[in-house]
């Protein structure tokens, strides 16, 4: 299919041709789903954590003699029955991890790069290059394609530092690389402004 490319610098439109399969395939809502469910578990840590009574330090003494005493036996105060004691099932150890095959995934991310486009939310330009890193310039820029600095996602092939410099005080803007796209942040955007460039890698990234 062709796409139209916006000249930045107010030059002349021009359009450039890219696989269907990537930028016009039906919208699969289930593995787009299981796409992004699947990333954020894999980036979920396990942080909690709990001992055992074998972990919980001290209660090697046995707190009383087995008879004789009138209560109950007791080999260790660290028993999970007993306040500070152990717990019998600990949280700690979890695996969240999900796995998605790769046909799997760059189907899905297929599917929203075609939705995106479906919806008008994709746009690409000719380029985003900044000869500073001035906020204001990239500013000016995005009010030139009458871009809202809102849930804004740039791609670019290679991530400059002056790009990078930029955007950062842009609240709700955000810029990566082709390499560093993930479902979520092509869900989390309202619109995507990629570059030409940029969208021939995704192409022979997703084919």
């Amino acid at each position: 299919m062709e796409l139209p490319v916006t000249a930045v610098g107010g030059g002349d439109a021009s359009a450039v041709t890219l696989a269907d399969a990537v930028f016009d395939r039906p919208f699969n809502e289930g593995l787009v789903h299981q796409l992004v469910v699947a990333f954020m578990a894999n980036a979920r840590q396990a942080d909690a954590k709990q001992k055992t009574r074998s972990e919980v330090r001290g209660g090697g003494r046995k707190p009383w003699r087995q008879k004789g005493s009138g209560r109950a036996r007791a080999g260790t105060i660290r028993s999970p029955l007993w306040r500070g004691g152990g717990k019998v099932f600990p949280a700690g150890g979890e695996n969240y991890s999900q796995k998605l095959n790769r046909k799997m995934y760059r189907a899905g991310m297929s599917s929203i790069f075609s939705e995106l486009n479906r919806l008008g939310r994709l746009q690409l330009v000719d380029g985003l290059a900044l000869e500073a890193p001035k906020t204001r310039a990239l500013a000016e820029r995005l009010q030139q394609l009458e871009m809202p600095c809102d849930h804004l996602l740039l791609v670019v092939e290679e991530l400059t530092v002056e790009l990078a410099l930029a955007s950062r005080n842009l609240v709700g803007v955000e810029v990566c690389e082709v390499q560093d796209l993930n479902p979520l942040a092509l869900v989390w955007a309202q619109r995507v402004v990629m570059t030409a460039d940029a969208a021939r890698v995704v192409e022979e990234w997703l084919q």
